[in-house]
């Protein structure tokens, strides 16, 4: 027989609708993203990531580290986003292993254009049906979370105020 310790009733209720809700959640911001400017939710977060970066560029290892994603499948998104000029590829000068890529004019438009419908979104999902008590609860448990998920705090980062994501 093991010795797991299997979640009461009440955990099992709270577990499944917490993965229900991240389910609902993704899919519900990839929907109005597409819907309002045609970008899925991965390539709008490719394109916030780049807009607060120093210079609107950064490794595409860093981006896939946080974006976490892998470099292969970001390679692909990276691809869609040039094709479209949102972005550009370069080699580090100097160092021809380390591949940069950098927000371009059009794609940083294309982000300001987009981000207010989806914080708007964000805010009408989330933050307009709990209230402030929640939100600050909300934040300590994803937290709690993260420290589990990523002790060292390797794959986290925390936007900065007045992001837009």
């Amino acid at each position: 027989m093991s010795d797991a310790v299997w979640l009461d009733e009440e955990q099992q209720r709270t577990w499944r609708t917490f993965l229900a809700a991240v389910h609902l959640l993704e899919a519900s911001l990839d929907r109005q993203l597409r819907r309002d400017s045609g970008l899925p939710h991965t390539y709008y977060q490719a394109l916030a990531m780049l807009s607060e970066s120093p210079g609107g560029a950064m490794t595409m290892t860093e981006l896939a580290r946080l974006l976490r994603s892998s470099p292969s499948r970001l390679s692909h998104a990276a691809a869609r986003l040039e094709e479209d000029d949102l972005i550009r590829r370069f080699r580090r000068p100097g160092d021809r292993r380390t591949t940069i890529v950098e927000l371009t004019e059009r794609g940083f438009r294309t982000l300001e254009k987009a981000a207010p419908g989806h914080v708007a979104h964000v805010r009408r999902i989330l933050f307009d049906v709990i209230d402030p008590e929640q939100a600050e609860s909300l934040r300590a448990i994803a937290e709690a979370m993260l420290g589990a998920l990523d002790p060292e705090g390797v794959e986290t980062r925390y936007a900065p105020p007045g992001s837009r994501d």
